[in-house]
C-alpha cells in the first residue's frame, strides 16, 4: 500500500522464500511481513458485544502435539506473541483482526480431513482461509479460533484442452491459475485486482463475481464440481462432475459463497473458458449517471459478443486512485463526475477495433461522452485497467476504509453512494485532516448492479460508524436491492440479512448450517 519501495519489496520476497526452505528464519520472514502492515484493533475489543462461546475448547499442548503428529513444521506456526501471526488474524482492510495463536497449513485434503475430525471431537472452533483478500472479516479470527490456512495446497490437479475443464487444489493463486491456463490458449472464468494474493478455494467459497461477470457469468455456472472436508472429517467430492448431470440435488452449489461456514473447499472443477486472440479497452470522462447508463445501453447494442466489461468510476475513487498512482500519467486531459471502463475481447482483432472505433465515435459525435482514450495496444491496455483495479487499495492507503458491496437496480445503482456521501458531509466528517473521513468513493460493475461504496478514512471510530449503519442497509432495502452483492456476509454482515431475505429463508440457511455442522465450529460468529 505504498509503505515499502519496490526494492524493499523484493528482497522481503527473497527472505520469504527462504524461510520456506530454513525454519530458523520463520520469526524473521513473519516480524517484517508484520512491518508493512499497520496493526488492527482487536475485533473482541471494537465489537464487544460479541463473546467467545464458552463451549469452544481453549488450546492446550495435547492438542498441540497431535497436530505436530499428522503435520510436518513447515505446516504449522504456533506463537504467543501476536506480531508473529498478524498477517493471518488480520483482514486486508485493517479492520478486523483475531487473537489465534495456531496457524496449521496442511498440503493435503486428508490432512484436512484429520485435523477437522479432530477439531470436531474436541469442540477447537476453526477458522479456513485461503489469500486472507477478504472484504468482510470472513477469514480472519474473532477470538482464539485456529487458523486453516490452505496455502500449501496449491498443485494444478489436471486440464483437459478439449473440454476446458480445470481441477486444482483449493489453494492455487488466482495469478498462477490464469497464467496456468493462457499457456494453454484458455482463461480462468474469473478475474479480480486481488488476482496475484487472492487463492481458487476462497474465490468459490465466497463466490466473487469479479471484473468479467458480464460476459462470464457466476462462479455457480462455471463450478463444475468441488472436493470439500466437513466439519466432522468426512470428504464430500464430485470434483469429477460432467458439464451435464441431472442426478439428484446439486451439492456444490450449497458450498460456493457459503464462505467456509459448513465446509472446507479443497478442490475445484472449473470451465475454462477459450483465450481471446483479441483485447482492447476504452476509458470515457463523462459527466452524469444518466449518460452512463445511455452508454451502456449503447455498448450491449453496439459492442454486443465482444463486450466483456463495463466499470465505472466516479470522481472521488478516480481523484484518490491519481494521488495513489502518484507516477502514472492519467489517460484523460481534464477531471470529470463519473469514468467508464469498457473492454472487449474476441476472435478478430481487426474486427473487434473496426466495431470499438466506430463506437467510440459515434459516442464522441453525440456527445454521450466528454472525451475518451482507447488503448492502442497490451501496454495501453494494462494501464487503463491499472485505474480501475487500484481503487480499492488506493481508498485503503490512508489508514482504512468502511467497504459496502451492493446491488441495485440499475436507475438507482449510484443513488446509495450520493445519499451516503450527502449523510457524511452534513456531519462534518470529509475533509482534510483532522477530518476522519477522506472521501466517500463509488465505483463498480454497471453490467451487474453492482456498486462498491468505499469511505476511505483516516480512522475508524464509533461516530463514522453509526451514521453508516443501518443507514446504508435501510437504503438499499427501501430500493430492493442486495447488501452484497459479491463480496459476501463475513463478521461485517452477520445478523443483516433481514434487509434482503426473507424469514423463512434466513431459517433455511440457519438449518443447513445445524445440519452440517452442528458444534459450530467453522468459522464461528459469521454469516447466519
Amino acid at each position: 500500500c505504498g509503505l515499502i519501495s519496490v526494492k524493499e519489496w523484493l528482497q522481503i520476497l527473497s527472505w520469504s522464500m527462504t524461510y520456506w526452505r530454513c525454519k530458523g528464519l520463520k520469526t524473521a520472514y513473519i516480524r517484517i511481513m508484520t512491518a508493512a502492515h499497520p496493526v488492527a484493533q482487536l475485533t473482541a475489543e471494537a465489537y464487544p458485544k460479541v463473546k467467545r462461546n464458552p463451549n469452544f475448547k481453549v488450546l492446550d499442548s495435547e492438542d498441540l502435539a497431535y497436530f505436530r503428529s499428522i503435520l510436518s513444521n513447515d505446516e504449522i506456526l504456533n506463537s504467543q506473541a501476536p506480531e508473529e501471526l498478524a498477517s493471518f488474524n488480520q483482514d486486508w482492510m485493517k479492520k478486523y483482526r483475531g487473537q489465534s495463536n495456531l496457524i496449521l497449513l496442511p498440503n493435503s485434503t486428508d490432512k484436512v480431513s484429520k485435523i477437522m475430525k479432530y477439531c470436531n471431537d474436541k469442540k477447537l472452533a476453526v477458522v479456513p482461509q485461503g489469500g486472507n483478500t477478504d472484504l468482510v472479516g470472513a477469514s480472519v479470527p474473532v477470538f482464539d479460533e485456529i487458523v486453516l490456512s490452505l496455502r500449501n495446497m496449491n498443485k494444478v490437479r489436471d486440464f483437459d484442452p478439449v473440454s476446458g475443464t480445470f481441477k486444482c487444489d483449493a489453494g492455487v493463486v488466482m495469478r498462477d491459475a490464469h497464467q496456468f491456463l493462457h499457456d494453454h490458449d484458455h482463461i480462468f472464468p474469473l478475474d479480480l485486482p486481488s488476482r496475484n494474493n487472492c487463492q481458487v478455494g476462497g474465490v468459490v467459497s465466497t463466490n466473487a463475481g469479479g471484473l468479467n461477470f458480464l460476459r462470464y457469468g457466476s462462479l455457480h455456472g462455471n463450478v463444475l464440481g468441488l472436493e470439500v472436508v466437513l466439519p466432522n472429517g468426512e470428504i464430500i467430492s464430485n470434483i469429477n462432475a460432467l458439464r451435464k448431470d441431472n442426478t439428484g440435488y446439486d451439492l456444490k452449489q450449497l458450498f460456493i459463497g457459503a464462505e467456509g461456514t459448513i465446509g472446507v473447499v479443497t478442490g475445484v472443477s472449473i470451465v475454462a473458458a477459450a483465450k481471446p486472440k483479441a483485447l482492447n479497452a476504452v476509458f470515457f470522462g463523462i459527466e452524469n449517471f444518466d449518460t452512463v447508463q445511455k452508454l451502456f445501453v449503447k455498448a450491449k447494442s453496439e459492442l454486443s459478443e465482444i463486450l466483456s466489461a463495463f466499470e465505472f468510476m466516479d470522481r472521488g475513487s478516480i481523484e484518490c486512485t491519481i494521488e495513489y498512482l502518484k507516477d502514472l500519467p492519467f489517460p484523460l486531459e481534464n477531471q470529470h463526475n463519473f469514468y467508464v471502463l469498457i473492454e472487449t475481447s474476441g476472435s478478430n482483432k481487426r474486427h473487434d477495433d473496426e466495431k470499438l472505433t466506430a463506437f467510440l465515435k459515434d459516442t464522441t459525435d453525440s456527445k454521450l461522452i466528454s472525451e475518451g482514450m482507447m488503448a492502442k495496444d497490451k501496454a495501453d491496455f494494462d494501464r487503463l485497467w491499472t485505474w480501475r483495479k487500484s481503487v480499492p487499495t488506493a481508498c485503503n492507503s490512508y489508514g482504512g476504509m468502511y467497504k459496502y458491496d451492493m446491488s441495485l437496480q440499475l436507475k438507482d445503482l449510484y443513488s446509495v453512494s450520493a445519499a451516503v456521501t450527502e449523510r457524511l458531509n452534513a456531519a462534518g466528517l470529509i475533509g482534510d485532516a483532522p477530518k476522519p473521513v477522506v472521501k466517500s468513493c463509488g465505483y463498480g460493475h454497471v453490467g451487474d448492479g453492482n456498486i462498491h461504496l468505499n469511505i476511505a478514512v483516516r480512522e475508524f471510530t464509533k461516530q463514522i460508524e453509526d451514521l453508516l449503519e443501518p443507514f446504508v442497509y435501510e437504503y438499499i432495502a427501501s430500493k430492493k436491492g442486495s447488501i452484497s452483492a459479491e463480496h459476501g456476509i463475513g463478521f461485517h454482515k452477520k445478523g443483516k440479512l433481514h434487509y434482503t431475505r426473507s424469514d423463512i429463508e434466513i431459517r433455511f440457511m440457519k438449518d443447513i448450517k445445524n445440519h452440517y455442522d452442528p458444534n459450530g465450529i467453522l468459522n464461528p460468529y459469521k454469516y447466519i
